[in-house]
């Protein structure tokens, strides 16, 4: 799946079946989905912290939670901060924000290590970094 606003050029060569959210899938649709591609708000180094503020190519909550596997899309260096007070004046309170730190994990009654039970299995980031102009 593919959120408004994503960038065609990401996916340009994938040659994957995309599927958009308009209008919303339904939680039963977006459990079918192989995965999801987005942007983000920022990246937060310190604690590996990706921030999700449902701008353009980011979608709405669900979109990044349902599906199995997230891939998201970090476009520049500048959006990259070292910490988390670094990063809150960067952010606006009042958008819907969405801090993902890793796959979603839980334990179960007997501590075993549960994966997915809160958002997705796996989520890879992808960090675009580009040469210095004039390069």
């Amino acid at each position: 799946v593919v959120p408004p606003g994503l960038p065609e050029e990401w996916l340009a060569a994938s040659g994957a079946e995309r599927r958009t959210d308009t209008p919303p899938l339904t939680p039963y649709a977006l459990d079918g989905i192989d995965a999801v591609v987005t942007g983000c708000a920022l990246a937060i180094a310190e604690t590996g912290t990706i921030v999700l503020d449902g701008g353009p190519g980011q979608g709405r909550r669900a979109l990044t939670l349902v599906p199995d596997l997230h891939v998201c899309v970090v476009e520049a260096p500048e959006q990259v901060v070292a910490s988390v007070p670094q990063a809150l004046p960067r952010l606006d309170p009042v958008r819907p924000l969405t801090w993902i730190s890793g796959p979603s994990a839980t334990s179960d009654i007997e501590l075993d290590r549960v994966e997915g039970v809160h958002g997705p299995r796996t989520l890879e980031v992808i960090l675009v970094t580009r040469p210095p102009a004039g390069d």
